[in-house]
């Protein structure tokens, strides 16, 4: 299944995360696929936000690889594994124990392989030819989602 979403400015991005997020729970991957520039981190940003008790920093975790954020609920993981170069390093991080107990945004979640989950949402942004809009293309197989995505349309 999928469902798109034309987003014309950085804060039409900010409310899909902030609709998105109460229906996240423990378990729930999402990963974020896109060109650099395409409004990955700044859609897992207002998505953590939307999940913590009270805001904080939530800086890139481009070189420490991961986040770890306190939910109300769980943990909040949030990946950027663009300098990884082999799928055993993301399980090194200990990610795959997150995958079940946490729920866990993943930018550059190619790099996953063979590992990436199956039942994650993917959520696949792209630079509109004005440079300021973006598409995001939500993609799922779980049926779960289903439900999830409807409260978001």
């Amino acid at each position: 299944m999928e469902k798109l979403f034309e987003l014309r400015s950085p804060e039409d991005t900010q409310d899909l995360a902030e609709r998105l997020a109460p229906q996240l729970s423990a378990g729930d991957i999402i990963l974020l696929e896109g060109p650099i520039g395409a409004g990955k981190t700044h859609f897992a940003r207002s998505l953590i936000q939307a999940l913590l008790p009270e805001p904080e920093d939530i800086p890139s975790p481009t070189f420490t690889i991961v986040q770890v954020y306190d939910g109300p609920d769980c943990e909040i993981w949030h990946s950027d594994l663009y300098r990884l170069s082999h799928p055993d390093e993301a399980i090194e991080l200990g990610l795959e124990e997150a995958f079940e107990t946490a729920i866990c945004l993943i930018e550059w979640p190619d790099r996953l392989g063979d590992e990436t989950p199956e039942a994650a949402l993917k959520i696949t942004l792209d630079v509109s030819d004005d440079l300021r809009a973006r598409t995001a293309v939500l993609s799922w197989t779980d049926p779960r989602w289903g439900q999830k995505i409807e409260a978001v349309s």
